[in-house]
């Protein structure tokens, strides 16, 4: 029998209470899709189960008597366990767009849930048609860039000689693509005065370095 009062539940097994707390949550998470994605909840001792969802279904569920309750090959998890409560670590393995939203941490307890946002990002291509381009003595050429499938669109930089080119140089246009990912087309227009090397980045939260294209713009001197 199982009786609820307040925020604790009482489990007669026989005559014997137990109360338990999450002690800390889950704490958001942005990963490339197709890593992992991990979140952790501590829960105090005296702990009963512990139930994780995604999205509001019940993805893994820990039972103290039992251990943990794995359904899916792609939601595991590690515990740990302390003299200050237990930790589930849920593992979400090869991540998905879909596993993007609400990652939540429940033991069945009123008001004794704790959540976190997972959001997964899809790393595009990136590609500058020509490699290298000839432009003559006071001639104005356009530059473009262009990246294809990424999640979230990605914000496009442009740089030269390893320097920033500033915003007003270029523009960059974002469309909606295929499976709910993300394109972006960037004009860079400029009138070179000497040989350069400019570098087209394009970057997402979960990158640790932007992706980047190059081309070599060959100043030609018309007095030649």
């Amino acid at each position: 029998v199982v009786y609820v009062f307040t925020d604790c539940v009482f489990f007669f097994l026989p005559g014997l209470g137990f109360c338990y707390s999450i002690i800390n949550g889950p704490s958001n998470a942005t990963v490339l899709a197709g890593s992992e994605a991990r979140f952790n909840c501590t829960v105090s001792v005296g702990w009963v189960i512990l139930i994780w969802l995604s999205n509001g279904n019940p993805v893994l569920t820990v039972i103290n008597s039992q251990g943990a309750v794995e359904t899916s090959d792609r939601f595991t998890s590690q515990n740990y366990t302390s003299s200050n409560g237990f930790t589930s670590e849920l593992i979400i393995h090869n991540t998905q767009l879909s596993d993007s939203g609400k990652i939540e941490c429940n033991i069945q307890q009123l008001s004794e849930s704790s959540f976190a946002f997972l959001s997964v990002q899809v790393n595009g291509s990136l590609f500058i048609k020509n490699s290298t381009l000839a432009v003559k003595e006071n001639s104005t050429v356009e530059i473009v860039c262009e990246a294809l499938g990424w999640a979230p669109a990605p914000d496009i930089a442009w740089m030269t000689n390893d320097s920033f080119i500033d915003k007003s140089k270029y523009v960059t246009q974002q469309s909606q693509g295929s499976n709910h990912l993300h394109n972006a087309l960037s004009i860079l227009t400029l009138t070179p005065t000497d040989t350069e090397v400019l570098t087209c980045l394009a970057d997402i939260e979960a990158l640790p370095n932007p992706q980047n294209a190059t081309v070599t713009v060959i100043f030609v001197n018309s007095t030649i």
